[in-house]
């Protein structure tokens, strides 16, 4: 099906292959990368506001990213996949290419809310996406994004290390020239035709929706296990950095734990998809699996007191994420309907971007007041008591 679109000629596609979505996922995540090892340090070195000013920005962004997360899901559903798309990458783009210009107070703070409404729809649509793709089972797919993501981690945290010292407008151009190309991809490949999928005859449409009634209790549960394990994963990103160096550790060594984790993911994904398919293990418990071993990875901190224990522990985490997490969308794909796949996908990058907008401040505050091992002890605990009500709500709904 062809169609005129501002005098171009463009051609609706039925559907979208594994390497359309691997590099939108590698290109969103480059880009967005470049940002969040920047903010904090940009508001309070360079435009000289207090750390309080930066957590309370970051948290305004991430909420911003989650209301993105909504609408994405929701337009997925009702609307548009392919404007929602354009919409999306629009907002964010223009946001990354006017933080070149304008990047002083509050201008900077403004520009940081669109971007995270904008790549909020951008993250949400991806893994709505990336449940099409017709040439791959779902695990697969979803594996493979979270390659792309973590691999996007690698890129831009290491390029806005290396661009800083030439300015912060240098590191936006850089970000900015990740996301134009994905708007360019957005624009050229991303119109796919969704209807031709096949409906279900109206005689069995009754009986679906009750299974589907037993699926969606699930659903739910898995996202605010989903929460619990970004609350704690975020903890990495913040606190402990503080945590390693009061220590005696380097921040260079801290920053190498993210070196290992990302490098680990990369070469160690493949195999553990690889290994999936072939024990043709169920998808819930290799999350419960995979959960556990990252619960009991910070149970495992209250213990750590040298950079070789860290190492150990950020190595079992990563053991840990690799089995578990990317298999929660598949598995949340799996018990949506149809009809409100974007929906549930929006729900699982919602209370994931929620897990990382309150975990800074969570974990400032109960550091200030009860220490670090109290953290460790509360934070793992919170993932076993989701990990354990989503035990028994799968066993339910089975």
């Amino acid at each position: 099906m062809f169609y005129i679109k501002g005098g171009i000629v463009m051609k609706k596609r039925k559907g979208l292959g594994m390497k359309l979505i691997f590099m939108y996922s590698l290109l969103l995540n480059s880009g967005a990368s470049f940002m969040w090892p920047l903010v904090t340090m940009y508001i309070n070195d360079y435009l000289h506001k207090s750390l309080m000013v930066s957590g309370v920005s970051l948290l305004l962004m991430s909420s911003f990213m989650i209301i993105g997360n909504y609408v994405g899901g929701f337009l997925f559903d009702r609307w548009s996949a392919y404007k929602a798309s354009m919409i999306g990458i629009s907002i964010s783009t223009f946001a990354i290419l006017a933080l070149i210009f304008f990047n002083g107070w509050p201008t900077f703070a403004i520009l940081l809310l669109f971007l995270g409404f904008g790549d909020g729809i951008n993250l949400t649509l991806l893994n709505s996406y990336a449940t099409t793709v017709k040439d791959r089972d779902v695990r697969s797919v979803f594996n493979l994004l979270y390659i792309g993501l973590n691999l996007g981690v690698v890129i831009g945290t290491a390029m806005v290390g290396y661009l800083l010292k030439y300015g912060v407008a240098t590191v936006f151009i850089a970000a900015g020239i990740f996301y134009v190309a994905l708007w360019l991809m957005t624009f050229f490949y991303f119109n796919v035709d969704f209807n031709d999928s096949q409906s279900l005859p109206d005689d069995k449409k009754k009986a679906v929706k009750t299974v589907e009634h037993s699926k969606i209790n699930l659903i739910y549960p898995i996202c605010m296990m989903v929460f619990g394990v970004y609350l704690s994963y975020t903890l990495w990103e913040s606190v402990m950095s503080v945590h390693m160096v009061n220590m005696g550790i380097s921040f260079e060594s801290y920053s190498s734990l993210w070196t290992v984790n990302g490098l680990m993911i990369v070469i160690g994904q493949p195999l553990i998809n690889y290994l999936s398919k072939k024990t043709k293990i169920k998808i819930s418990t290799q999350v419960f699996i995979g959960i556990l071993i990252f619960a009991i990875s910070f149970y495992g901190l209250i213990f750590a007191k040298s950079y070789t224990g860290f190492l150990l522990i950020m190595i079992f985490l990563t053991f840990g994420e690799m089995i578990g997490l990317p298999d929660v969308p598949a598995w949340i794909d799996q018990l949506s309907s149809k009809s409100e796949k974007g929906k549930y996908q929006g729900v699982f990058n919602a209370l994931m971007s929620a897990g990382r907008a309150i975990s800074p401040l969570y974990g400032g505050l109960f550091v200030e007041y009860l220490g670090y091992n109290p953290l460790f002890i509360f934070t793992a605990t919170v993932i076993m008591v989701t990990w354990l009500i989503v035990i028994y709500k799968n066993k339910k709904s089975a």
